[in-house]
């Protein structure tokens, strides 16, 4: 997820592009970070965060009904600007949901009519070279001309516009080169953090995924994991029915399930592959059952 310093810098630098009029950076601010809103789903636990972020408020209803009722709003406080109010929020709230698409973590772009997980996955989740432009822009626009400050924004919306677009043609040969060396029915390729030429896969032919990198530079492929789906388990198909993994399932392209016992007791633990290359327990759901097979703990780690 693209994170909120970085589409508050958005706003701000997109406030520089239309002429000037009362509080249009608030409002292009305010509308840059107002998809972000959903994060209240966080007061529900973090597992309803997982499954309800970047849904309705990223969707394409949205897109179109919360600026003009940010426009209505401004219209009645300052009297006047409803098409312009509700054209720079537009702005901001369109360039958001663009910035969303651009990383890994999934957008429901389409929602309420199609509440399907889209991702063009070309940058990681806070992306240096995105917000460095950015900040970078703002830095150098410091009590410069109106014009010269629109001339500086416009070619740093330039300059992430040909990034992504650079970025979208090396992960196309990417996922070409793996397809030569592997021969999997389906195929995820993520973005690694400040890196162009490697990305991090994961194939999944029948009950079978395999992940690793694939390394353009040094053409290679390199298979760290092979793991087995396997629902055979009865604590894992337990699992499945509870509030913690079904929200988490929602959420997950590539999801595998282990099992651990120890003492009788067990813990069923759901892995999301496609973030697996970062270290630790990241974007995993677990439940923990009791000697008697009932589910005591659930819990989900970003």
């Amino acid at each position: 997820m693209m994170d909120p310093l970085t589409h508050g810098l958005t706003g701000i630098a997109l406030s520089y592009l239309p002429p000037k009029r009362q509080k249009t950076m608030l409002v292009m601010v305010v509308a840059s970070l107002a998809p972000d809103f959903d994060y209240i789903t966080r007061l529900w636990g973090v597992d309803v965060f997982l499954r309800y972020h970047r849904g309705i408020t990223h969707g394409i209803l949205a897109v179109f009904i919360l600026p003009l009722l940010l426009g209505v709003i401004c219209h009645q406080v300052f009297r006047k600007g409803l098409i312009y109010y509700s054209l720079i929020a537009f702005l901001g709230y369109s360039v958001h949901i663009m910035l969303d698409l651009t990383n890994q973590y999934p957008t429901r772009v389409l929602s309420p009519l199609d509440w399907g997980n889209y991702s063009m996955s070309l940058s990681f989740i806070i992306d240096p070279y995105t917000i460095g432009a950015i900040a970078l822009a703002l830095l150098l626009t410091v009590k410069k001309q109106p014009a010269k400050k629109r001339i500086m924004v416009s070619v740093v919306m330039l300059f992430i516009m040909i990034l992504m677009i650079i970025r979208f043609q090396i992960k196309a040969r990417a996922e070409d080169f793996l397809r030569e060396r592997l021969d999997e029915y389906q195929y995820i390729l993520c973005p690694l953090p400040n890196d162009f030429l490697r990305w991090w896969f994961v194939t999944r032919s029948g009950d079978t995924y395999r992940v690793g990198f694939v390394d353009l530079f040094s053409r290679t492929v390199s298979v760290l994991r092979v793991a087995k789906y396997d629902e055979s388990v009865p604590e894992i198909k337990e699992s499945k029915e509870l509030r913690t993994i079904r929200n988490f399932l929602f959420f997950a392209q590539a999801p595998l399930p282990e099992i651990r016992k120890h003492n009788g007791k067990a813990q069923v633990l759901w892995r999301e592959l496609t973030y697996s290359y970062i270290p630790g327990d990241h974007f995993v759901a677990s439940v923990e059952f009791d000697k008697f097979g009932r589910a005591v703990k659930q819990e989900f780690r970003f």
